[in-house]
Order: C-alpha cells, then structure tokens, then sequence
C-alpha cells in the first residue's frame, strides 16, 4: 500500500468552512452522552427500484414518481460487477460509452452519454468521474433515469449515478480472495467496529489490492485502495460522519478497432485479443485519487432535520497510450476509420500530470408541515461546488503505422508537449426545495425547484489564447403527479427541466473558429415521462414512457473552410421502459427493458437530420436469475441474460452493428465453518464465448469498435471471521 498523499493535511478554505459549520452545530447540542434507543433496520433488496439519489426520500418505490435503482453491493458481487461499467447488464436504460479496458468508465442512460464531470455523485455530493473508482468500499450504486434538474445544476439529460459508501456497523470482520484464468488476482479486507460503552463511535476500515489482468495482450497492471469511515452519536439525534478513501490503478488502455474502409469488420475475423496499444515504449494509464467527506446529521425536534455535508476529491492522471486513428495511405486520409487492408496511423499520445479537483458544500433541511389539510414533506438547502480541471499540454505526434491483423514497434517520438490542451473551471451556488404532498388518499403531487448561478472559465494549457469566461443563472422547475388507483398500484405524470453547459472551442493549427475561445451558454434540455407502477407481495414492476428533447452544438462550416461552433438543433430521445423484480418460491427475477426511438433534429447539417445517434440500441432487454436449491441451503444458481440490439456505428447511419447476446452463469454458495462463516462465488460471463461488437463509440470523429470480453472464470471467497 502506498501511503496517504501529504495534499490530506492541508484543509481548502471551503473545507475549513464547512468544518466550522458542523462544529459549531455540535458544540450547541449538550456534550453528555445519552443511551440510544433500539433501533429496527429492514435490509433493503439487493436490486431495489428506489435510491435516495431521486431526492424526496425513502418512498416506496412504487410510489415514486420517477425510475430509479440501487444495486446493493450484494447484488454487484452476484452479477460480476468489479467496475462501475459492469453496471450495464443489471439494466435496459443504461449502455456502453467507450468502455475500454484500462480506462475510465463512460456510460449512456437512455441514449444519453453521461458526462464525468456533470453527472456523477457519491454520497450525494458532486464528484469527477474520470478516474477509476473502487467498488469495494461502496455498500451500493444507485441510478436515476432522466432530467435531473431539481438534484443537480448541471447535467446531462441521461441520469445521475450516485456511490454509496459503507458505513461503519456493529462487529464485522471479512476477508475476500478472488482469482481468475487469466491472472487477476484480488485480495480485500472489510472491517467494522463499534466502541464505547454506548457504541457511540463506530470505525470501519477497507483496503483492496488486485493485480490486474485480461485476456488481451499488454493488459497487466495492479490497483490499491484504503479506506475509512467513521462516524459519532455524540447524543441522541446527532451524528457525525466522516470517511476518506485512496486509490491507485496502474494499467496498460486497450484502444478499440474500427471500421476496415467502408467494411465493418466481422469480430470473429480478428484476434479480439490483439491490443493495438502494444508498443516496447507504452506506457500504462495511471490514475490516482483521495476523496473524502464530512456529514453533520441533527435532529430537530418535530419530525424535522438538518443535514450538512462537504465532500473533496483530488485526481491526479498520467494519460498515456500508443493510439490509433485515421488512415492515410494512397486512397487519401481516413479519419474516422482504418485503411481497408487493417493499417491505420499510431500516435504517440502522453498527457502527464493531470490535475481535477472537485470541492461540494451542502447544507439543508427537511421535515413535514401540514397547510389546509395537505401534509407537505420539505427539503429546502442550498448546494456550493467548484471543479477544476488542469490538464497540461501534451505529446500527441505520428509514429507510424499499426495494423489490426499483427504486431508492428514504431520508434518512439521523445519530442518536447506541443499539443496544448483545455484547463476549465466551474463555480456553481444552487438553491433548491423540494415538496411532496398527499392530497387526499389517493392523490400525490411533488414539486421541485433549483437556481442555479454559474461561473465557468476555459483557456489553453499553453497560454497562447486569452482564457473564456461566461455567467450564468437558470431555474429548473419539475413537476409530477401520482394517482394510486389500487392498494400500491400508482399512476404517474412529470414534466422537469435540466441544464448542461458546452466547452469552449479554441483554433488550432488545422481548424478555425471564428467565435475562437467563446463559451457557449448552458442550455435546458426537458422531460416528459408517464408511468404505471406497483407492488404486490414480493413483486415489483413498472412500465413507462419517456420523451426527451436536449439541445446539441455543432461545429458549422463556411465556404472559407472556417467553422464556427454553435448551438445546432436538438436531439429527441423517447421510449418505453418497463421493470420487474419477483421472487416465486425458489426463483428470483430481476428483468428490464427499453425500446428507444432517437434522432437528430433542426440542424444546419441537413444530412444529419431525422438520424439516429451512434452508439445508442434500438432495444435491449436484461435479465437476472437465480435459484436457491433446497436440496443444498445456502447455494443459488445464478445466470443473466444480456441482450441489446442494433445500432449505427456513423452519424450519417450509413453502418449498423448487429445486435448481440450474452450470456453469464454463476453460484453462490453460503456455509457456516464452525464459528466463521463463507461465502464461495463461481461465475463465468459470456459463458459461450460470444463474438460480437459491443458497442461502436464515436470519439474525437472516430468510430471505434469495442469487442465483448471473452469467456472468463471467476472464483472466489469471503470469510466472515
């Protein structure tokens, strides 16, 4: 393990801010130490289609006017999850977004890319995904669906994705060890105390280490986290939380394939091991980060409380790869695909030292006010963040070719950083209330309400251009309504509003903006959605539909061959979803779906309108099962079926990707050993070795290609001791 950064002793003014504030909250309460109450906890499910994330609480999930999940950490051993994109196969609406190995994750939410910097959230508070983040310190992963304008600033329309970190409990003491065919090898200890004669003060303590390999070539590498949590009733209704974590991952990418010209390429007809980032000279992706936070919970008297919360995150990044894109040969430059005879160019790409910072301060309050016979449950607060974003200029120079079908070692460039990349940074002060009010038995209303000030600043990491600067205040209303037409049967409208901003684009030696450096204004995108949903016994379903509308930019081209970027039309995503989770005797069911009519509209790209976006399935179904066999207590057979259909590989929709299947099996078995109990976990995904392109991302005008994993064998165990 490496030893905690020395950035940890040194408090940001906001930090020290927010430590006074929930300092002198504490120090009002009585310092006596009171006898807690027994208190009662039902476990929640281990896919649970409810997530504090939606913002009004711990309803029912069928009383909830909105779709979100949580996915316990249970249910993510069970599934195979060892990444956050792993997350894809527990649900229709979610999607690959350049999901590469070595990599951070990108994901898309009902058709939409969730952006890292806007859409990720831990513990509520606003974090940059561009990292990678452990799982094993996360006592589950939430996700909401959506327009997320009453529970963030900014975002893109997709959904948020929030982490849930564990938390200490009562004695808990594991060790786990898992191992696959292909090499990787983890070992993790999670533990957990409570201490004093009260148990006031609780302690857990988490700490992984994994060396790191995959089937394809050049993928080994190895990560380490340590993590802490503790927290204090200093008395009764009032507690205080703090955790901190640090992490370490150090692994070779693996940069995706392309199209062959204007062939796209059958998977089985390439060594899908083959990674086309193997030079002698390439170095691995290395990405770091401490993050951590404080929570002061006060109870108020009177059914209300008070909540404040600061959350920090330090990454730091070394970015590096021998990366493909475009074809130039005699046929002319290909820069959205590979040359016909599997060549294409190889850059040397090395960004180093990159530096996001991300700093949250949230203070707010909720209870229950009843005005003309109508119970209002409140939240009212207010959320202050900053992100930062230092990224220095970087190699990004030809070395040669590469090819698709064999090795080739190009001399390494070891030229000076010439290619200056975007620092940003972004300041937001958010005011926000929620409501959700019973009517009369059977109807509900909810009402949401965010204002939103904005500051953003973007320049070039060299200097060579003036820095943009824009201001901005917005409010995001949002709306619904609910309608329980039988015992826990509900029928639900909404209608919300978000906000998303747009970088500035500065000229470069090859292209010219003639608005060069201007930031563009941060523009709504909003949501309809109508739903049925209910509960019944052990059985939890819904079925809605959605409509969304975002508005997109684009670089425009003028007859001098400048381009200017602007706002450009928009996007409509809309589609049906539908969810069920049921356990019948012995048999658990956990299955989604999700039908999505999207395209591109209104541009000044007349080619592009009426398209559907790259990347994103027409359909896709999930489904979880399991079995417990009684013959054997404590073992359940497990499988999951992961299906997603068609989609187009080019904005023009000239090229579709064939839709695929895969298939994943596994068991858990559960023993007592003496006074030690285990847990023995056998999966295996893709159990048929299917070979299939997942998914067809577009970046930086590329079209990749990233191929389904192969078979993998995963065996593990964790003893409880």
């Amino acid at each position: 393990m490496r030893s905690l950064p020395a950035h940890l002793s040194r408090l940001s003014p906001l930090g020290f801010a927010a430590l006074c504030l929930m300092a002198s909250v504490a120090q009002a309460q009585s310092s006596t130490e009171a006898s807690l109450p027994d208190v009662t906890v039902n476990a929640p499910k281990e896919r649970e289609a409810r997530a504090s994330i939606g913002g009004f609480g711990q309803e029912p999930a069928w009383q909830a006017p909105l779709q979100a999940k949580r996915f316990s950490s249970e249910a993510l051993k069970d599934a195979q999850v060892k990444v956050l994109a792993d997350i894809t196969k527990l649900d229709a609406s979610i999607s690959d977004a350049y999901n590469a190995a070595g990599y951070w994750d990108v994901m898309a939410v009902r058709g939409f890319t969730l952006d890292s910097a806007y859409n990720l959230r831990r513990e509520g508070l606003p974090i940059n995904n561009e990292t990678s983040i452990p799982l094993d310190n996360k006592a589950g992963v939430e996700v909401l669906k959506g327009t997320s304008g009453i529970q963030a600033g900014t975002s893109s329309p997709g959904g948020l994705i929030n982490y849930l970190v564990k938390r200490p409990t009562g004695t808990l003491r594991t060790a786990e060890l898992s191992v696959d065919q292909h090499g990787d090898v983890l070992t993790a200890v999670d533990l957990s105390e409570r201490f004093g004669a009260t148990q006031a003060h609780g302690l857990r303590i988490n700490a992984a280490n994994e060396r790191l390999n995959t089937a394809i070539d050049n993928t080994k590498g190895n990560r380490q986290l340590l993590a802490l949590a503790t927290d204090w009733r200093v008395q009764q209704g009032t507690l205080l939380e703090f955790e901190i974590e640090y992490s370490r991952r150090s692994q070779p990418s693996v940069p995706g394939f392309s199209m062959l010209g204007s062939t796209l390429p059958l998977a089985s007809s390439i060594d899908l091991n083959r990674n086309l980032n193997k030079q002698s000279w390439a170095a691995p992706v290395v990405l770091q980060g401490t993050t951590g936070s404080l929570r002061l919970t006060q109870e108020l008297g009177g059914g209300w409380k008070a909540v404040g919360s600061y959350g920090e995150q330090r990454l730091r990044s070394d970015d590096s790869a021998a990366f493909p894109y475009g074809c130039s040969n005699g046929d002319g430059y290909l820069a959205d695909r590979y040359c016909a005879d599997g060549s294409f160019d190889l850059y040397d790409y090395r960004s180093l030292g990159e530096v996001r910072v991300t700093r949250a301060l949230d203070v707010n309050v909720s209870g229950e006010v009843r005005t003309a016979g109508i119970r209002h449950e409140l939240t009212t607060g207010l959320t202050r963040s900053l992100s930062r974003v230092d990224v220095p200029t970087s190699n990004y120079d030809y070395v040669g070719a590469g090819s698709v079908y064999s090795d080739v070692d190009n001399p390494a460039t070891n030229l000076a950083p010439t290619s200056a990349q975007n620092d940003k940074q972004s300041r937001n002060t958010e005011l926000y209330l929620r409501d959700s009010l019973r009517l009369s038995e059977a109807w509900r209303a909810w009402l949401g309400l965010r204002h939103t000030q904005l500051s953003r600043t973007q320049s070039l990491s060299d200097g060579s251009q003036p820095a943009a600067r824009s201001r901005q205040s917005f409010t995001t209303p949002w709306v619904a309504v609910g309608y329980e037409w039988a015992p826990r049967q509900q029928v639900y409208a909404s209608w919300g509003e978000g906000v998303e901003v747009l970088p500035a684009r500065f000229s470069g030696p090859y292209t010219t903006y003639t608005n060069n450096g201007e930031i563009l204004p941060a523009a709504k995108s909003r949501q309809w959605e109508v739903g049925v949903k209910g509960q019944l016994a052990q059985t939890d379903w819904s079925v809605n539909w959605f409509h969304v509308v975002r508005p997109e930019a684009a670089s425009i081209t003028h007859d001098d061959d400048s381009k200017t970027y602007q706002r450009d039309g928009d996007s409509r995503h809309q589609g049906l979803e539908a969810q069920l989770a049921t356990r019948i005797g012995a048999w658990g069911l956990n299955a989604s779906a999700m039908v999505l009519d999207a395209e591109r509209r209104h541009s000044a790209n007349s080619a592009v309108n009426g398209k559907a976006p790259a990347n994103v399935p027409d359909y896709s179904v999930k489904l979880g099962n399991s079995y417990r066999v009684a013959a054997l207590p404590g073992l359940s057979l497990l499988g999951d079926v992961v299906h997603e259909g068609p989609r187009t590989a080019d904005v023009a929709n000239g090229v579709r990707i064939p839709a695929w299947t895969r298939l994943d099996a596994g068991l858990s078995l559960a023993q007592r050993l003496g006074a030690n109990a285990v847990t023995w976990r056998l999966g295996i995904t893709n159990l048929l070795d299917t070979k299939a392109w997942r998914e067809s991302p577009n970046q930086f005008d590329h079209i990749y290609l990233i191929p389904l994993a192969g078979r993998t064998v995963t065996a593990s165990a964790i003893w409880s001791f």
